[in-house]
């Protein structure tokens, strides 16, 4: 029950975010919303691969043909019911598959495994995990490992997390500071602390250092979306706890 209030939780604040960036739109007066046939073709070419599944955008294609869209606004709240919410430039994936590295990575709360998909066809050890509690919106692949983050981060013991938009107030990303392996944590977010991520984790916890990389953030489509990335780096042992270690 608890986990079923927090997922509705989440929902709900990541639907008041998309319902803002819709607001604007004065002609969405009544009806079912959907983009016109110019507009749905743009999208789906910028976007997806076919379907809904998504694809790299090329930064280059989109910033080229995304001002021809007049019914930006009308995105996400057309693709969030499906589980997604946001898209990933081909820049972003080659930029994230450069700072992971040779490291183990693991991604949680992965949903349809899209990111995983992307980082993994840049050579990133990277394994999906999922506590596959939203199936009456997303399809999980079967690759996509049923398992909570907790249960995640015991068995794999990564040296990199990446999360993209962990639910509001969760209560699993503690777990990610509490694991000794992690080195690196990846999220990505919004700019609005309501919308993702459980802040008072992020700030209490002490082992990681963390700032927000605005270029990464640049690199999460669309950009009306108001997305971020935010970097935590485990902080190096002082001396004394090098000398406790050994």
């Amino acid at each position: 029950m608890s986990q079923f209030i927090r997922s509705r939780m989440a929902h709900e604040s990541v639907k008041k975010l998309c319902l803002s960036t819709l607001a604007a739109d004065a002609s969405v007066t009544k009806g079912k919303l959907r983009f016109n046939l110019l507009n749905g073709y743009i999208a789906q070419k910028l976007l997806f691969s076919g379907g809904l599944e998504r694809k790299p955008v090329s930064l280059f294609w989109f910033r080229l043909f995304w001002p021809l869209v007049w019914q930006k606004k009308r995105l996400m709240p057309l693709v969030q019911p499906r589980g997604i919410y946001c898209f990933y430039s081909r820049a972003l994936i080659e930029a994230l598959a450069g700072m992971i590295a040779s490291r183990s990575c693991l991604e949680i709360g992965a949903g349809d495994g899209t990111l995983t998909r992307f980082l993994k066809n840049q050579g990133v050890r990277l394994t999906a995990t999922d506590n596959h509690g939203w199936n009456n919106a997303v399809e999980y692949p079967e690759w996509v490992i049923k398992l909570d983050a907790r249960e995640a981060l015991s068995t794999y013991a990564p040296e990199a997390v990446i999360c993209s938009w962990p639910p509001s107030q969760n209560d699993f990303e503690r777990y990610v500071f509490n694991t000794p392996s992690v080195q690196l944590y990846i999220v990505i977010g919004s700019c609005h602390p309501f919308a993702f991520g459980n802040w008072k984790d992020y700030k209490q916890q002490s082992t990681f250092n963390f700032e927000e990389d605005k270029k990464l953030g640049a690199q999460v489509l669309p950009p009306e979306l108001g997305a971020a990335v935010y970097v935590f780096r485990r902080k190096p042992l002082t001396n004394v706890e090098l000398l406790i270690s050994h």
